[in-house]
């Protein structure tokens, strides 16, 4: 076994990763940009090395910073994790290179199965089903096209490098290809720095199921079994499970074979996982998809019904050691689901979101796992991917799994960073989640059902109460009552202390406050009753209001300019709301004509200038954040007055971008 490992990345999977380090006793190196100086995965890990600036193009994703980092630690071999270089084979080449040890397959497996063109012809050969598609590589926008045509509409594009959903792009109108094509090549460019695209027949209500096999270097290849990754949401799995309810024992024997054989087809060594489209009706016809050579962010769920940790085995096998069991080894024992927290925000379209970490409590106990890279103060931003942690809940039976998982993200607590955890247990209660019947499109069909829009008065009534200002106390405890800033007044009613909170996405809402009484604006909810803040052991302090006889209690957290309230893992950002203020403000600039930025990132792409004349709906620019691309279109027909940002911007959510003036108008002065 190694002395010291590398860990060439962050987050939660470089913290699970370390874990496993420590429990075999290996002296773990972390690497970090200037944006994770104080991350969690740095603090938890022996020792620490600075790569570079925040971006990852000078930082995680520097091969050369990444091999000076591991001559100067010491370290012996390389971990990759998932995402940025762990399936980049000349990354691998690199390390073997320098005389270090690259924890996966080889270089040559890598850039093979990296390939979706020349994987499906390798694996098509060794007798593996594949998906029915464009055949070579390199082929241009136009021969896409025709490709697609030929195969018939519906087809899916996708990024013959990498994977996980980026660049992916299901099309189902003959005429919208090229420009489909163009924003697969965009975003495909972005995340792996190649654009080069295949396209394959789309299979309506198709399930995912996908094989996780472990190879070593003496011609041993096992799989694991199956997990189901169907619930994803723009072809990013949110819910994984193990096993899958779809597959019989026959069936899956046969998967797992096919798996196997994939496997060998490259000469596989390590941890690998073997993707399949299986449709619904016919869990016998099923088709490769794509291999990734590396570890998969729903590993646990496969640890959980196997008993193995496959980063100990990953490290094993790449140490030399030979597996010690065989096929007939292997028993799947109960049941594990795993739902991913991410940084995003469903009430306002899944968009990516940021912020500090304020509060934070993460479930664990019987049968919850928690892999996580957060820590109270941490800072989301949209450099890195939204994925902040991952819920894991096992069971002996997938019903018990479910309802482990369900509570376990009610406990969820994120403060200060808006989450999907909340959208996520909703989900788990779907009935056709319940009862297994699943596929890729369930979660796009049934997410406005999920996605609660509106705010609860109960939330405001806690803000409002929240606002209370404690009456001050003298050395000798007595509390002068002219002093109490409750309306108190001599021969009278208490006055109405009177607040104004603002959601954002929402209008403002009134709340007037009076002893145990509050109303707010339309909405009667007394009486309202505080409850004394209770301090959990996660730190996060607690709130409760009674209204008509039910109570509702929250987590809150301080935040600059209002509060965070959260519970059953949804949470709400209340701010102050001056109403003068904002009516005499000509800075803020609101209104039909306004084009702002629907979250944090940087914008990639201008269309236009100012003085251009633009159609409703016209594309205008790109802003992409945590690798996802957000098209900001014209709301009207109209004249390009004001353009605020280039190329390269960074933008902050609600950010003004442009303004587009309506025929006739633009001679106006913009005082919205």
């Amino acid at each position: 076994m190694f002395d010291t490992v590398l860990v060439a990345n962050r987050g939660e999977i470089a913290v699970r990763v370390i874990r496993t380090l420590r429990a075999l006793g290996v002296r773990s190196v972390a690497v970090f940009s200037d944006a994770d100086a104080d991350a969690r995965h740095v603090r938890e890990a022996d020792t620490a090395v600075r790569l570079g600036p925040a971006p990852a193009a000078e930082s995680y994703l520097s091969v050369e910073r990444l091999l000076e980092a591991a001559r100067r630690s010491g370290a012996q071999a390389v971990h990759p994790g998932y995402g940025f270089l762990a399936e980049n084979a000349g990354f691998a080449r690199a390390c073997e290179e320098a005389g270090l040890v690259f924890i996966g397959p080889s270089a040559e497996a890598i850039s093979l199965m990296g390939d979706k063109i020349r994987a499906k012809e390798t694996v098509r050969a060794a007798g593996v089903p594949v998906v029915p598609g464009s055949s070579g590589s390199g082929l241009t926008d136009g021969q896409l096209a025709e490709a697609a045509r030929e195969i018939g509409m519906p087809v899916l594009l996708k990024p013959s490098a990498g994977g996980g959903g980026k660049g992916m792009r299901l099309t189902r109108v003959e005429s919208a290809l090229l420009e489909e094509i163009a924003a697969a090549r965009r975003e495909a460019r972005a995340s792996f720095g190649d654009d080069t695209l295949l396209v394959e027949r789309w299979i309506d209500r198709p399930r995912h199921i996908e094989i996780q096999v472990l190879a070593d270097g003496h011609g041993n290849v096992v799989h694991l079994g199956e997990r189901e990754c169907s619930l994803q949401r723009r072809h990013q799995k949110i819910i994984e499970e193990a096993p899958s309810v779809l597959l019989d024992e026959s069936v899956r024997a046969a998967m797992g074979e096919a798996a196997v054989q994939a496997a060998r087809s490259c000469g596989y060594r390590g941890a690998g996982t073997v993707e399949f489209i299986v449709p619904g009706g016919d869990p016998s016809s099923y088709y490769f998809m794509e291999m990734n050579t590396r570890l998969q962010v729903e590993h646990p769920v496969t640890e959980l019904v196997t008993g193995l940790d496959l980063v100990e085995w990953q490290l094993r096998v790449a140490a030399g050691e030979e597996l010690p069991f065989g096929q007939k080894d292997i028993a799947l024992t109960g049941h594990a689901v795993e739902a991913r927290i991410c940084a995003e925000d469903p009430s306002r379209g899944f968009l990516p979101s940021g912020g500090t970490v304020l509060s934070l409590s993460e479930p664990r106990g019987d049968g919850v796992r928690t892999d996580s890279g957060l820590s109270e103060g941490t800072e989301v931003s949209s450099l890195y991917d939204p994925m902040l942690s991952k819920v894991i809940a096992y069971g002996p039976d997938r019903p018990t799994a479910l309802r482990k998982l369900r509570a376990a993200l009610a406990d969820n607590i994120t403060l200060g960073v808006p989450t999907n955890a909340g959208f996520l247990r909703r989900l788990l209660a779907h009935p056709d989640v319940v009862a297994g019947d699943l596929d890729t499109g369930l979660v796009e069909r049934e997410a406005d059902s999920l996605v609660d829009g509106t705010v609860p008065a109960e939330v405001y009534a806690a803000a409002g109460l929240l606002r209370e200002t404690p009456a001050p106390v003298d050395a000798s405890g007595w509390t002068d009552p002219f002093s109490v800033p409750g309306g108190w007044r001599l021969g009278g009613e208490p006055a109405w202390t009177v607040h104004h909170f603002r959601v954002p996405g929402h209008d403002p809402v009134e709340v007037r406050l009076r002893g145990s009484e509050a109303v707010l604006d339309g909405v009667s909810v007394r009486p309202v009753r505080r409850a004394k803040d209770t301090a959990p052991a996660a730190g996060a302090a607690t709130i409760t209001v009674e209204i008509d006889g039910l109570t509702h209690s929250f987590h809150h957290a301080a935040a600059p300019g209002g509060t965070w309230l959260g519970r059953d893992g949804d949470s709400w950002y209340v701010q102050d709301h001056d109403p003068v203020a904002a009516s005499l403000s000509g800075a803020a600039r609101q209104g039909a004509d306004t084009l702002a930025a629907p979250m944090p990132g940087t914008v990639t792409v201008v269309k236009v200038a100012v003085g251009d004349e633009v159609d409703a709906g016209q594309s205008l620019l790109v802003v992409e954040a945590m690798k996802m691309e957000h098209v900001i279109s014209a709301p009207h027909a109209g004249t390009v007055t004001e353009l605020d940002v280039t190329p390269g911007t960074t933008v902050v959510m609600d950010q003004v971008l442009a303004v587009v003036a309506p025929h006739g108008d633009e001679g106006k002065e913009d005082t919205a």
